[in-house]
């Protein structure tokens, strides 16, 4: 599961469109009470879902696409980490390009080429191919989501964004919730004989409804100023995540070669080149892919390092939770999609009451509670699994991911507003691109250390009596490792700002005489 992350920013500017559409009233921000915003609102709500959908329902099927269609251990962990690098490398270009094209041009672009990479994945002839429209789906995903956020954060004005977000965090839960079910129903139905291909199939219908609707309600939006792609920015910053997550995906299989640590380790001279060639490009025409402004902005800056590790956390858990249900306990995907149902509502209603009714009380500390609750939450599950080994049963796993799950939700929906509060409007696509590109980052991380941690603790040649046994023991070892980053994110925690800029009593939003929105952004990176 990827923790979705919607964009919220306290600055009460109007819509920005180019200069060419500005007498058109189809790109002024639509009044409060304008039917067009909530429906473009429940268009990309359709797609965000879609997207969640699609992660954890190709989670839930690994095992099952691994039996039916002959693929290696190291085939399954690309269906994964090839949509993660895909993603990761593209989200910064995509949001960037929506900023300069317009940001409902991109969406119907991505939600459309999403649409068909869900084809080629269910019509996939072998694990190769599979592998390989997995990464043309991550890479229309990328497309797609920055302007999913950026839309939102464009078309709804800042006092109305906290119920918008509550709203995105029930859908996140929602995500979490049918994705697993659909999957395992998917799965165990074999519709037609097609095995695990209608998880992908399915997503036609509701790509080419989200095309059709969307083209004619979402508003077009683009950056206020005229931009350029960066397109030396974007060869940088591709490359640097490939020299960086390539080697952690392949790491194990290859026995851990020096090329990969070379590779790792000249990552490090790509990103300081990019930041060197962003600084000169921003100075020049102030068309940088990234906005280097933004990480003077505190609660950016410190959001991102939160993100990255939580990142890293998830794409753990989430992987070696899938294989220890259905290869080490033997569960059906059914009963492993149905074990996962609490764990998805607690996050879902935790989400929605941490935005819109704790974090204007309490601030920070409910991101901070959230994180020590997660890792209760996972120390208990070690103790379940230790206690009842292979014997365990469903319910007896319900209480550890109820606790896990309150703890992820109220983390997931509240970081984004805290990190992204205080980010000027004109940057929405960079920002969003970038925060989700760190967290992407961070997911391939936790895939690269999967390898480590999980699949280290387990011999190549195990007998199908000590499969068992090997997937409890090397589970409960990577669930230690996803608890130590549950403590660093609290600790990390400490550098978030102790309330984001819209819940402080008397900031801007709260003041009708409030500066310019141009004199306040520059005062934010000032």
């Amino acid at each position: 599961m990827r923790s979705y992350c919607p964009t919220m920013t306290s600055t009460e500017t109007s819509l920005e469109t180019s200069p060419e559409s500005s007498s058109d009233p189809r790109t002024a921000q639509a009044p409060p009470g304008d039917r067009r915003r909530w429906l473009a609102l429940a268009i990309v709500m359709t797609a965000a879902f879609m997207d969640l959908v699609d992660v954890t329902i190709v989670n839930i099927a690994i095992p099952s696409i691994r039996q039916d269609a002959g693929a290696s251990w190291s085939q399954i962990q690309w269906i994964t980490a090839g949509y993660a690098l895909a993603f990761a490398a593209g989200l910064i270009t995509g949001g960037r390009l929506g900023d300069i094209h317009g940001r409902k041009r991109l969406f119907l672009l991505g939600i459309g080429g999403f649409t068909l990479a869900s084809a080629l994945c269910g019509f996939a002839a072998n694990p190769e191919m599979l592998v390989a429209s997995r990464i043309l789906q991550g890479a229309m995903a990328a497309m797609m989501v920055p302007q999913v956020l950026s839309i939102v954060h464009a078309t709804f004005p800042a006092h109305e964004r906290g119920k918008v977000f509550g709203l995105f965090g029930a859908i996140v839960g929602l995500g979490a919730v049918s994705g697993p079910l659909l999957g395992a129903l998917l799965t165990e139905w074999n519709l037609f004989g097609l095995e695990w291909r209608p998880i992908f199939l399915i997503n036609l219908p509701v790509g080419i409804a989200g095309l059709i609707l969307g083209s004619r309600f979402i508003t077009e939006s683009k950056a206020p100023k005229a931009l350029k792609l960066d397109l030396v920015g974007v060869v940088l910053v591709t490359l640097g995540l490939l020299m960086l997550l390539y080697p952690l995906t392949r790491g194990r299989e290859l026995d851990w070669p020096v090329w990969g640590f070379v590779s790792m380790a000249g990552s490090i001279g790509v990103f300081g080149a990019l930041v060197a060639y962003e600084r000169r490009k921003g100075a020049r025409d102030g068309s940088p892919l990234i906005e280097l402004s933004l990480f003077r902005v505190r609660s950016f800056a410190a959001g991102v390092a939160v993100q990255t590790v939580f990142g890293v956390g998830l794409g753990v858990f989430f992987l070696v939770w899938t294989l220890y249900m259905q290869t080490g306990l033997g569960w059906s995907p059914l009963r492993a999609g149905l074990t996962g149902v609490p764990f998805s509502l607690a996050v879902s209603t935790a989400a929605g009451l941490s935005v819109q009714k704790l974090v204007p009380r309490f601030g920070r500390k409910v991101l901070q509670t959230g994180a020590l609750t997660m890792a209760a939450g996972v120390l208990l599950y070690i103790w379940e699994s230790e206690r009842y080994g292979l014997g365990i049963a469903p319910w007896q796993m319900a209480l550890p991911l109820v606790v896990m799950g309150v703890g992820m939700g109220l983390i997931v929906a509240p970081l984004t507003d805290a990190v992204l509060s205080d980010v000027p409007r004109e940057h929405a696509g960079s920002a969003s691109g970038l925060i989700n590109t760190v967290q992407q980052m961070g997911n391939a991380l936790g895939l690269g250390l999967v390898a480590v941690v999980f699949f280290g603790r387990i011999g190549d040649r195990l007998t199908p009596a000590e499969m068992g046994p090997a997937f409890v023991n090397a589970f409960e070892h990577a669930l230690g490792w996803v608890a130590l980053v549950m403590f660093a994110i609290f600790l990390l925690m400490f550098a978030l700002p102790k309330r984001p800029a819209q819940h402080v009593e008397g900031g801007v939003e709260d003041t009708p005489e409030a500066a310019p929105s141009g004199d306040r952004e520059r005062e934010l990176v000032a």
